[in-house]
């Protein structure tokens, strides 16, 4: 009995420790990200070191916007092609989701946590990602600011 009460404990420490997204965090997203690690529904980890690529976010005051990954360039610039997806924000009871289009395929992925700093959502394949917030990155002019 004492480990079934310990197991709803926890599972309900963990129900209630989710944050809640609001409409005014929704400019947060806004700029690029980059991937630290994927969570796995298994618990497993794999962590993520130097990135080719950032996901770009364009988010508007209508909740919707692009995704494009881009790749950062050592002199502050990103290459970038014409591919986007499609992002509008849904929030749905408690929950705020991320809905793709493309010609080609719709998905959606939830956000579990969204910070000036930090990025969390989870797919349908119940994987977790984590990014971070980044920007632009410069190794030429030693290191003067990049606008």
């Amino acid at each position: 009995m004492k480990k079934v009460f310990g197991v709803l404990l926890v599972a309900l420490l963990f129900v209630g420790c989710k944050q809640k997204i609001n409409p005014a965090d929704v400019e947060k997203i806004n700029g690029y990200w980059e991937i630290e690690k994927v969570i796995f529904e298994d618990g497993e980890e794999k962590q993520y070191g130097m990135n080719e690529s950032f996901d770009y976010f364009k988010i508007d005051v209508n909740n919707s916007g692009i995704r494009k990954k881009v790749m950062p360039q050592l002199d502050g610039t990103f290459l970038v092609n014409d591919t986007f997806e499609n992002v509008k924000i849904r929030f749905a009871d408690d929950q705020t989701f991320l809905d793709y289009s493309t010609p080609y395929m719709k998905w959606s992925e939830e956000i579990l946590a969204l910070s000036d700093t930090e990025l969390v959502v989870l797919n349908a394949e119940k994987k977790e990602y984590h990014y971070k917030k980044t920007g632009p990155i410069n190794l030429d002019d030693y290191g003067k600011k990049t606008k």
